[in-house]
């Protein structure tokens, strides 16, 4: 079955992407940007993260979207913060 599919698809991959950008936090607010181009195009829109598209391996987090990703992380995978 294609997750474009799925009921909320691309929501839901959107919401489990920022949840993971966590994983890689580095540098304060940095995470590195080796997930779906459309998916961080549209959290950049939606004001979670720096523009991905550039040179950088990374991206910045804003302040609500470090929050937003720490949340979910804990929400969706059940993960403790650090």
């Amino acid at each position: 079955m294609e997750w474009r599919k799925c009921r909320g698809g691309r929501q839901k991959i959107d919401r489990a992407i920022l949840a993971l950008l966590y994983l890689g936090l580095h540098d304060d607010n940095r995470a590195w940007k080796g997930f779906d181009w459309d998916s961080m195009n549209r959290l950049h829109e939606r004001g979670y993260i720096s523009d991905p598209v550039g040179k950088a391996k990374s991206v910045a987090f804003t302040e609500n979207g470090l929050k937003e990703s720490e949340r979910l992380l804990i929400e969706l995978f059940g993960a403790e913060s650090r």
